[in-house]
């Protein structure tokens, strides 16, 4: 989708952000067995820091003046760029509108990078190593990693590339 904007979110966009966070948290809950609170509402400490923490860089993706989805980056101070969280509405999925929010959120943070995701949801593992043969080429790695706090759950998957590298395959 050609019409696909992808910007720094702003305070403005934050109660945006928030109503996608929610559909995100609810797409996740189903690998991680997670339940909403008391007041309908899944944890936000990823949400807040986004948009509070320095090291953090929320990213906003717009068709028109729709919100599409949104990325979540933090490490930015660190020798490692970490996509946090990424979302795309099940509406924009299977058009191309998540390979160009990565693709821009990639570009503006140049070095190395890692992405975590779980086995059990394909969609991602099929995505996730698409984007990272397109933005670096064969020059990624995979790898599991034990889920820090949750012994009873699957390791994440973690896929790790470097864009101040040059690409390739």
């Amino acid at each position: 989708m050609s019409d696909v904007s992808v910007r720094l979110a702003h305070t403005a966009d934050h109660l945006v952000v928030e109503r996608l966070w929610l559909m995100f948290s609810h797409d996740m809950s189903e690998f991680r067995g997670l339940l909403p609170g008391p007041d309908g509402a899944f944890r936000g400490e990823r949400l807040r820091a986004a948009f509070t923490d320095s090291d953090w860089a929320p990213y906003v993706a717009m068709i028109g003046n729709q919100p599409v989805g949104f990325v979540f980056v933090r490490g930015l101070s660190g020798p490692e760029r970490v996509l946090n969280s990424f979302f795309v509405v099940r509406g924009a999925r299977r058009s191309g509108v998540g390979l160009r929010m990565v693709r821009e959120v990639v570009a503006r943070h140049s070095g190395p990078w890692a992405v975590a995701f779980q086995d059990a949801n394909t969609a991602a593992v099929r995505f996730w190593r698409r984007a990272a043969t397109e933005i670096a080429g064969d020059a990624w790695s995979e790898e599991r990693r034990p889920v820090p706090g949750r012994k009873d759950l699957p390791p994440d998957v973690w896929i790790s590339f470097d864009t101040s590298v040059r690409r390739g395959g």
